[in-house]
């Protein structure tokens, strides 16, 4: 399986830091966010990444180069200008194949989560071993996590291991961990070079129950502001004397 780490974004709520630093580089406990999931990957087998990226970009190139540092080959899509996350997705679809692959974004920070996981969840045959009907199949698979404070009102619904854009039954709505599995055939409708929204697409599909996930409960933390990378980067509380 390829992964592709969306790294494009010029991280306006991060700046002044941004202004001088691609966003994926900045540094938590000593390493930069993106190396984090590079290594998660690598630990998982998943060798071959795809990264997008814009705003400062080459810094990116020269920082990470041709990934043989961390185990890893990885190739660049360059944007003149971030495409969105759909729109970045299938300008590099030339890079990813025709199977399914991983996308993630390089702003995250989850140094636990197995990505060896996502390597069966979008298998061509049912449990059974029989291929799915026509127009059953899943085309994506979602990891969502419980909603941050800053997101109290979540984003999909989670039936059976479908997920739904509402809740049938007044269960919860959890947030997408901007982690996921897709066919190639997701992006199909997405030229190459268009401006375009990973979110609006995913839930076009769930709609049309084609789009399965589960819930990560290990430590994620989607890094956005000055404070929130101070928090991370922080050091822990002294054990206090009972």
């Amino acid at each position: 399986m390829k992964a592709m780490i969306l790294a494009a974004g010029r991280g306006e709520r991060m700046r002044p830091l941004t202004d001088a630093c691609p966003k994926p580089l900045l540094k938590v406990r000593g390493r930069p966010l993106i190396v984090w999931q590079i290594l998660s990957l690598v630990r998982a087998g998943i060798t071959d990444i795809v990264i997008n990226h814009a705003h400062l970009g080459q810094m990116i190139e020269d920082a990470l180069g041709d990934g043989a540092q961390y185990g890893a080959r990885i190739r660049y899509s360059p944007e003149s200008s971030a495409l969105e996350t759909a729109g970045g997705i299938a300008q590099a679809r030339h890079l990813l194949g025709e199977e399914p692959f991983v996308v993630l974004s390089g702003d995250i920070f989850c140094p636990h989560f197995n990505y060896e996981q996502v390597l069966n969840t979008l298998e061509d045959k049912d449990m059974w071993g029989n291929p799915w009907p026509e127009g059953q199949r899943d085309m994506a698979w979602l990891y969502l996590v419980r909603n941050p404070d800053y997101h109290p009102q979540g984003d999909f619904a989670l039936h059976n291991y479908s997920i739904a854009n509402r809740s049938n039954d007044g269960g919860p709505l959890w947030t997408f961990a901007n982690i996921g599995v897709y066919r190639p055939q997701l992006f199909d409708g997405i030229e190459p070079g268009t401006h375009a929204k990973l979110g609006p697409l995913l839930r076009q599909y769930a709609d049309r129950g084609v789009v399965g996930g589960e819930v990560y409960r290990g430590q994620w933390f989607n890094v956005g502001t000055a404070e929130q990378l101070a928090q991370l980067n922080a050091p822990p509380a002294p054990n206090q004397s009972i």
